[in-house]
C-alpha cells in the first residue's frame, strides 16, 4: 500500500454501532424479509405478511428506548467530528414519530387489504411501506449531504408505487405520476444545490459544512449562496409548501387510504426533518437567505392549505379524504412557522422544538382523523363528507373520537393539545419579532375553525336514510384506540410534549 493510501484507508476503517442504526436496519431487514417470503406463502395465508410487518415495526420502534440515554454517533472520519449518522434525541424524536407513524398506517393498511380482496398484491405492499420507512427513518439521523439525498430517496421511491399500486385504476395512476414528477423534480434541483454547495465547501458533512461556509467569499459566495437557495427549494417540494403542493389534494385522493394517511405524517416528517438539518445544522450563517424564504413560504402555505380546504365546501359532496389533503397543506405551514423564526432568535433549539412539538401533536390526532375515515370509507367507498352526517347517530365513539382530533387540528377544546402546540408555535414565532406572521397564522387558524367545526356538527346532526352500522375490525380498533388514548393523554398532560421535544435538538 503506497504511503498516500494509508492514512486514507486509516480514516474510512472505523467500526459500526449497531445499536445506534438498529431501528432503521431491522425495518430495511424486516422489509427484505416480507419480500422474500410472499413467494413461498400460500394465498390464503398472506395475511400474515401484515402483521409480521406490524410486529416488525413495533419492534423497531422499541429498540429506540436503548438509545435515550446517550448520543451516539457512527460512520464517523478519525480525527475529526464529522460523522454519517448521529443518533442523538431530536433524530430518536423524529424516529420515533416516523415509525410509530408508519405502525399505525400499517394496521390500516392489514384491513383495507383485506377488503381489497386480490386487488392489491401484499407482499409488494408490505415491502414497499416497510422499505420507505425505513429511508424516513435513516432520514433524521443522516449527518452528511449523501446520506441525506439516498434516505430522503429510499423514503420517497417506494411511496410512488405505494400511491400507483392499484392497477388499472385511473385515479391511482394519474396520482402516482403526478407525485412522481414532482419528487423527482425536487430531488434534481436539491441535487444541483448540493453540488453548489460541495463545490464551495469541498465537503459534505452538515458539520463541516457549517464551518466553511462562512467563510466562503469572491464568486464561491455566490456559488454556495445559489447552493442554499436550491437545496431549499428541493425540501420545499417533499414538505408541500406552496406553491409546490399541486400534487397533494390528488395523490391523497387517488392513493389507498391508509397511503394517504402515511404521507400526511411520516411523508411530512421526512420533509421537515431534513430541512430543519440543512437551515439549523447546515447553514446557520445563511439565516439572512433562508429566514425570509420560509417566513414567506409558511405564510403562503397556511394560507392556501386553509382556503383550499375551505373552498371544497362549495363542491358538491366533496371528498373528505381531500379536505384533509388541503388541511395538510395548512397544516405544514404551522410546521414552517418556528423553522423561519430560527433564522432570527437566539434560541434556535427552542424554536426548532415547537415545530417538533407540533408534529408530534398532528401525527396523533390526523392519523386519528384518517382512521375513523377508513371506518366510513369501509361502506361509502367515495368517502364523502355527506356520508359523515349523523355518525353520531350510527357509531357515538367513532363519532366522539373524530370530533375530538378535528378540534384537536383546529386547537380548540377539549383538544388541548391542539391548543398547546399551536400556542408553543405564536410563542416561537412572537419571541423571534415576527409579528407579522403571528398575525397571518392567527387568521388562518379564524379559517380552518370554520371547516373543522362545519365537519364536527355533521356528525351528530339527524341521519339521512336508514342509517348504516359500521364494523370495526380489530386492526382499525386498535388504531383508533392507539390515536385516541394519545391524543386524550397528552391533552391531560400537555406539558410532556413540549418537555419531551424542547431538548430534542442536536
Amino acid at each position: 500500500m503506497s504511503s498516500l493510501a494509508q492514512p486514507l484507508a486509516a480514516s474510512v476503517i472505523q467500526s459500526v454501532d449497531w445499536l445506534a442504526i438498529a431501528p432503521p436496519t431491522l425495518t430495511a431487514v424486516v422489509a427484505l424479509a416480507v419480500l422474500v417470503a410472499d413467494l413461498f406463502v400460500a394465498d390464503a395465508k398472506k395475511s400474515l405478511l401484515g402483521w409480521v410487518s406490524v410486529a416488525g415495526l413495533a419492534a423497531s420502534a422499541l429498540l429506540l428506548l436503548p438509545l435515550l440515554d446517550d448520543d451516539r454517533s457512527t460512520f464517523c472520519v478519525n480525527g475529526t467530528h464529522a460523522c454519517s449518522y448521529t443518533a442523538d434525541r431530536f433524530t430518536l424524536v423524529i424516529q420515533l414519530l416516523v415509525l410509530g407513524g408508519a405502525l399505525l398506517a400499517a394496521l390500516l393498511s392489514v384491513t383495507a387489504l383485506k377488503d381489497a380482496g386480490k386487488q392489491l398484491p401484499e407482499g409488494e405492499y408490505w415491502f414497499l411501506l416497510l422499505s420507505s420507512a425505513a429511508g424516513a427513518a435513516l432520514l433524521p439521523a443522516s449527518r452528511d449531504l449523501a446520506t441525506l439525498i439516498v434516505a430522503l430517496e429510499v423514503a420517497s421511491l417506494p411511496a410512488f408505487a405505494l400511491v400507483g399500486i392499484r392497477h388499472g385504476d385511473k385515479k391511482s395512476s394519474e396520482a402516482a405520476l403526478k407525485f412522481f414528477l414532482s419528487s423527482v423534480t425536487a430531488t434534481a434541483v436539491s441535487l444541483m444545490g448540493i453540488s453548489f454547495v460541495y463545490a464551495s465547501t469541498s465537503t459534505l458533512y452538515l458539520t463541516q459544512v457549517a464551518d466553511r461556509i462562512q467563510h466562503v467569499d469572491g464568486q464561491l459566495h455566490t456559488l454556495a449562496q445559489t447552493g442554499v437557495v436550491l437545496t431549499l427549494v428541493g425540501f420545499a417540494f417533499k414538505t408541500a409548501a406552496v406553491p409546490f403542493h399541486f400534487w397533494v389534494p390528488d395523490t391523497y385522493v387517488g392513493a389507498p387510504l391508509p397511503i394517504a394517511a402515511y404521507l400526511s405524517v411520516v411523508g411530512k416528517a421526512v420533509g421537515f426533518s431534513g430541512l430543519i438539518l440543512v437551515t439549523v445544522v447546515a447553514f446557520p450563517s445563511y439565516a439572512d437567505v433562508w429566514g425570509p424564504a420560509l417566513a414567506a413560504l409558511a405564510a403562503l402555505t397556511m394560507t392556501v392549505g386553509n382556503v383550499g380546504a375551505l373552498r371544497q365546501q362549495a363542491t358538491r359532496a366533496y371528498s373528505a379524504v381531500r379536505l384533509l389533503a388541503w388541511s395538510s397543506v395548512g397544516q405544514a405551514g404551522y410546521l414552517l412557522v418556528p423553522i423561519a423564526a430560527a433564522a432570527y432568535s437566539d434560541d434556535a433549539e427552542h424554536s426548532i422544538g415547537s415545530t417538533v412539538a407540533y408534529a408530534l401533536m398532528y401525527a396523533a390526532v390526523n392519523l386519528g382523523a384518517f382512521a375513523v375515515a377508513a371506518v366510513v370509507g369501509r361502506t361509502r367507498s367515495a368517502n364523502r363528507i355527506t356520508d359523515y352526517r349523523g355518525l353520531y347517530a350510527r357509531n357515538p365513539l367513532a363519532a366522539l373520537l373524530l370530533a375530538f382530533f378535528l378540534l384537536c387540528l383546529a386547537g380548540l377544546p377539549p383538544g388541548i393539545i391542539g391548543l398547546f402546540a399551536k400556542v408553543t408555535v405564536f410563542s416561537a414565532v412572537v419571541g423571534a419579532g415576527l409579528g407579522w406572521l403571528a398575525v397571518v397564522m392567527a387568521v388562518n387558524v379564524v379559517i380552518a375553525l370554520f371547516y373543522y367545526l362545519q365537519w364536527t356538527a355533521l356528525l351528530f346532526r339527524a341521519p339521512e336514510g336508514e342509517p348504516v352500522k359500521h364494523r370495526f375490525p380489530a386492526p382499525l380498533t386498535a388504531a383508533i384506540s392507539l390515536t385516541g388514548v394519545l391524543g386524550i393523554a397528552l391533552s391531560g398532560a400537555p406539558q410532556l410534549v413540549l418537555r419531551f421535544a424542547g431538548t430534542a435538538l442536536f
